[in-house]
């Protein structure tokens, strides 16, 4: 698979030299995938601005990918203008795959994500550990 990476500290940028990811070349981007999580990448963005052709196997490593950065509380966000392979994915219903028009609408979403993760994380130290909400009958 023909690409070019570019890796930042919130985020890798992939963008794929390709014209399709189909069944001859999905395999090179899992396994591009799993290294960059490996590396600590959670958020991973990829540019398929040349990719025309897309079939299930091409569908099923986005998939995948997506999954593992979601559990990572990261994005996977593809990037594209090309309007047959965006309904292509929605009727994929791939679970909260962000696409965005841009490289640079898909950094802003990185860093947004972040920014929500940060305050969750604030949050669940504010509120959390049980330390709130528990009582006993001796507190009546």
């Amino acid at each position: 698979m023909n690409f070019k990476i570019e890796k930042n500290e919130q985020y890798a940028l992939v963008e794929l030299n390709e014209t399709a990811l189909t069944q001859d070349n999905y395999a090179d981007l899992e396994n591009l995938v799993r290294q960059l999580f490996r590396a600590g990448y959670g958020n991973i963005i990829i540019k398929f601005d040349s990719i025309v052709e897309l079939d299930g196997h091409g569908i099923s490593v986005i998939r995948k990918a997506n999954k593992i950065c979601l559990n990572e509380l990261g994005l996977l966000i593809i990037v594209t203008k090309n309007e047959e392979i965006v309904d292509q994915l929605d009727r994929a219903k791939i679970e909260d795959l962000t696409i965005m028009p841009t490289v640079q609408e898909a950094i802003d979403a990185v860093f947004l994500n972040e920014l929500e993760n940060d305050f969750q994380s604030e949050d669940e130290d504010e509120f959390g550990g049980g330390e709130y909400g528990e009582s006993s009958e001796d507190d009546y």
